[in-house]
């Protein structure tokens, strides 16, 4: 909706890039704050967020480009991540593994990490969607009997409340009404996070956090997919891929809590008996 923030010298500064900056360093802080909560080396976590970052972009926009080669002009815009046009699911397997990996190099135990990099991960995801917003990427599909065109936020009584129209030069159609999922998600992901950080102070295992994560974002994401305009379902099934993702992780993150949780009990039974 608002593409460039300012311009500098004639050089437009996105404010995609922007949010998806201040998103990153607000994550930042915030899993060093929890980490420390864990009692982890903070030498150690600032090393696992720089390669779990930096593994999450390259998967994210590596994703991308197989699913949307159409925005792919030249050599030099496989690589224009400023400009938009990332996978989230593939940045979240992408940071998977570098976290698997750092975390081994630097000896932290997994799950008292991971569950510190949960709260983290979700709210710079909810700010990096007001980017995909402001670039019109991620955009729903259309809303249909929409009689209001004009270029904004319009309200309306069914749901989601209010759609949106971009203008040219977005990365969504423009002039066309549009479910909001960019903000959806961002709601949706900040509901989460409150749920998370509320979950932490209280958490009775480690890893259980990281899992209500996967959980409530898998099922977030499985139930936006059906708004959302930009991957279309696979024929066969009728769900996208992002779909088959999101209920491979809530699977995960369900199977997660029921392990952890009984080998907590177990652990507690060994100590009184």
């Amino acid at each position: 909706m608002f593409p460039t923030l300012i311009e500098i010298f004639g050089i437009p500064v996105s404010t995609y890039g922007v949010l998806v900056a201040i998103g990153m360093i607000v994550a930042y802080f915030l899993f060093l704050r929890l980490s420390k909560r864990e009692g982890l080396n903070p030498d150690s976590v600032e090393f696992v967020f720089i390669v779990t970052v930096l593994s999450g972009l390259v998967g994210s926009r590596i994703a991308f480009v197989i699913e949307h080669p159409e925005f792919v002009e030249s050599f030099l815009d496989i690589f224009a991540i400023w400009k938009g046009g990332v996978s989230f699911y593939g940045g979240f397997i992408g940071a998977v593994f570098g976290f698997l990996l750092s975390v081994r190099i630097k000896s932290l135990p997994f799950w008292k990490s991971a569950d510190a990099a949960a709260p983290s991960l979700v709210l710079g995801h909810a700010i990096g969607r007001l980017g995909c917003f402001s670039a019109g990427c991620c955009y729903g599909r259309p809303v249909p009997g929409a009689d209001n065109l004009s270029v904004g936020i319009h309200f309306v009584k069914d749901f989601p409340f209010f759609y949106l129209v971009f203008p040219q030069g977005s990365t969504a159609p423009p002039g066309i009404a549009l479910y909001p999922t960019q903000l959806l998600e961002a709601a949706g992901n900040l509901l989460i996070f409150i749920v998370l950080l509320l979950l932490y102070r209280k958490k009775t295992f480690d890893g259980e956090v990281i899992a209500l994560y996967a959980i409530l974002y898998g099922s977030l994401r499985f139930a936006l997919e059906f708004y959302r305009g930009v991957t279309p379902p696979i024929e066969a099934i009728g769900l996208t891929w992002n779909q088959l993702v999101s209920i491979a992780l809530v699977a995960t993150g369900i199977l997660l809590f029921l392990v952890l949780r009984k080998m907590r009990n177990q652990r507690e039974g060994l100590q009184i008996s």
